[in-house]
Parts: C-alpha cells; structure tokens; sequence
C-alpha cells in the first residue's frame, strides 16, 4: 500500500506551530499550596491601578485587573473557526468564575482579533499593552507568539501563548499546549517501562518531522536511552526504502519499537510493515499526540497496539457538554488551554502579586491543574504536561496508562 498522499505533501497539513490535536473538570487551575480566594479588591498583591484606559474589543469579567487574549477572528476561515470556539470557551470560563463565590472575578479580559498574521498579533498586543493589560494570553501560531512576545517583553509583561513550537518559548514567554517534547518523553518513559530498549525513529523531512525528530533525540538523551536508528524520507520510494532496511533488524530483534509520529503517513508505514512480514503486535509502534481522535489511525489495523500520549480526555468532554449546551456545536480541542489559560489569568494569587504574574509564581514546581490535566511552565517558556498513555483498538482507542496525578 503506497504513502497516503490526500492529506497534502507526505500529510504535513498543519499550520507552522500550530497543532491540530490537543485536548479534570476542575474549580480552578491551582498551583500546589496557592490560596485562590476572593479577591482582596482593596489592596494588597499588585499596585494601585489608578486612572484606567478603556480596553477595547468584546470583554469578559469585571475585574480589575487587564488580561488581553489574542486570537485570530478574521482573514482565514479555518484559523477564525479554531479562534472563534477558544473565544467562546473563555467566555465559558469567565461565566464559571463569576459563579462561583470562593474564586472571586479578579479580571476583565479583553478579546483581540490578531487575524492570520505576526503584524495583526504585533499589532494586537501593542494595543494591548496601551490600554494596560497585565498579562496577555495567546496569540495561537507560532510566528504571532514571536512577535507579541517582543512587544510584551519590551512592557515588562508576560505570555501565554498556545502554540506548541517550543521554538518560540523563552523566559516571560510562556507555552500553554502540548509540546513535542513532553509528548515523545511521556512515550519512550512509557516504552522503557515495558521492558523496550531497541527503539528507532522514522520521520517525514518536513517541518513537523524535524521537530519530533529533535524531541525524539533530546528524550532520549534525557532519560538515557539510546537511538538504535533514525530514518527519514521524503517520498514514497524513500518511505518503502526505509521500511526494507528495518524489517530484517524487526525481524532479528535488533529493533523491538518503531517511533512514527507523523500521523498521516504512520497508517502506511504500518501497512507497508505488514505487507513485510510484521505482524501487528509483534513490534511496538509508537505515535505523537497528533493522532488522538484521528479516525484514519483508528481504523488501519496495522496499527493495533501502537500507543501514542495525549492529554486527560475529561476535561474536553466536560468543555464539550457546556459548549454545545451554550454554542449548538462542539469546541475545538484548543478551547481547553482557553479555558485553562482564563482561570489560570483570574487566580488571586497571580494577579495580585506583586509584579502582577510573577514569573516565580507562574513557574512553580508544582504546576496547576488545568481543563488537560496538569501541567507546569518551565522556566525557559516551555510547558510540561502530565500526559496519559492510550492504546489504538480497532475503531478507537483505549488508556494504557492514566496520567499521573503531578509532575
């Protein structure tokens, strides 16, 4: 069976930085020992805010406290739509807060349309800055991260942006989603626990490639295992190349798990492998969080068995039960870290402190709990997830293993 193609060249579709897959219902995202109580209105935690300029766009809270979030509502109908439904989960998230007495609405959070473009975020967030925010959340891709960010760091703020480009982290730059990184440790920590030492890698030399390539290489570094191959390929004569080269050393032993996160092509590396003699089940193939709900991964029974992370399911259905209550639809995946990112913003603690989100604060070992479970934020930008471990079925997918309750 030959390379699917229908998904663009060898299916790197996604959009530069921005993932498609990602995705506890909780009372609040709280680090461990923070007091999310109401807010001291009167004093204390953060400066006097003073006279006040307006902020402009749709706004969500009361609070007095600026938050900007940075999301593209226009110019590309397919980003708006990924945009639109995050909006609207903040709006969710807002609505929970002013509900609930023991949180307290220390925010307002204004809504700020950066378009497809790093101009529109840069633009966006210098109006932001102007009006007074405190913090700002997003933008999404990741050259829009790069370019609020410059204009938050020359304010002296921070960002959580929700791009899963590690690339664009730094300090005061803060990445809320899924990184690759987090995603193939989880993995190989997963693998190594099986009993797997043998393990090699196949990417497609795309942009997306390289990345999990690079997190691959670092995982493993980081826990000490070593690479018994890395292979990439950048066509179908190439892929069936590849797959030539591995099965003997399959078939001898010399390599027991095969990493193969891109999610448009695994399904015919894992048909190709097959079609050599591999039985499902008789290697261990490993996946990216990009195949999480992937139908066409669920249904290839090549890839039966193969594992791949992916965040606490519970947090996106409960979103979705609310949203298409209030919406008439289903959210994105994404509208978790919007969700996440607007009670993270709201917690007392954080925005009352003095600098407003210190950034001791918002790095804290212990992390918070988030609509995706936990999660804490590195001090270079980064974030790190506890991810679980699911298992492809035959149409589906099931946990191997839960993810674990902190980092």
């Amino acid at each position: 069976m030959g390379i699917n193609k229908a998904r663009g060249a060898l299916g790197f579709i996604r959009m530069a930085g921005l993932g498609l897959a990602t995705g506890l219902v909780l009372s609040a995202c709280s680090p461990g020992g923070f007091d999310f109580g109401p807010s001291t209105r009167g004093g204390g935690g953060g400066p006097d805010l003073g006279p006040q300029t307006v902020m402009t766009g749709k706004t969500l809270g009361s609070g007095p406290v600026k938050v900007a979030l940075l999301l593209p509502l226009s110019g590309d109908a397919n980003l708006a739509a990924v945009g639109t439904s995050m909006a609207n989960s903040a709006e969710l998230a807002m609505a929970f807060v002013q509900s609930n007495p023991n949180l307290g609405d220390n925010i307002t959070v204004a809504i700020k349309d950066t378009g497809p473009t790093a101009a529109g975020a840069a633009a966006a967030a210098t109006q932001a800055v102007n009006e007074g925010a405190s913090l700002i959340l997003g933008p999404l891709r990741a050259d829009q991260v790069t370019a609020a960010g410059q204009v938050a760091k020359s304010a002296g703020i921070s960002v959580i942006g929700f791009s899963n480009n590690s690339g664009v982290a730094s300090p005061g730059v803060y990445l809320l989603n899924v990184l690759p990184e987090s995603e193939v440790k989880r993995s190989m920590s997963y693998a190594r626990k099986l009993g797997k030492r043998a393990i090699a890698g196949i990417f497609p030399t795309t942009d997306f490639g390289r990345i999990q390539e690079g997190a691959f290489r670092q995982a493993m570094s980081e826990l000490g295992m070593n690479a018994v191959a890395i292979y990439n390929f950048k066509s179908e004569a190439e892929a069936r190349a590849v797959i030539t080269e591995v099965i003997p050393l399959l078939q001898a032993g010399r390599i027991d798990t095969l990493f193969i996160p891109d999610r448009a092509t695994a399904p015919s590396l894992a048909n190709l492998l097959q079609e050599g003699g591999i039985t499902p089940g008789s290697v261990q193939l490993v996946g990216s969080g990009d195949w999480n709900n992937d139908p066409a991964i669920y249904n290839t029974t090549s890839l039966a068995g193969a594992i791949f992370p992916a965040p606490d399911a519970a947090g996106l259905n409960a979103l979705t039960t609310e949203y298409q209550a209030k919406f008439g639809t289903a959210p994105h995946a994404f509208g978790t870290l919007a969700y996440t990112a607007t009670i993270l913003a709201n917690a007392r603690t954080l925005a009352n402190s003095t600098p407003r989100y210190d950034r001791s604060l918002l790095t804290a070992p212990a992390g918070f709990n988030g609509r995706d479970g936990v999660f804490r934020f590195l001090p270079d930008g980064r974030s790190e997830f506890a991810l679980s471990i699911r298992q492809v079925t035959i149409g589906g997918s099931s946990v191997a293993e839960e993810a674990p309750k902190k980092l």
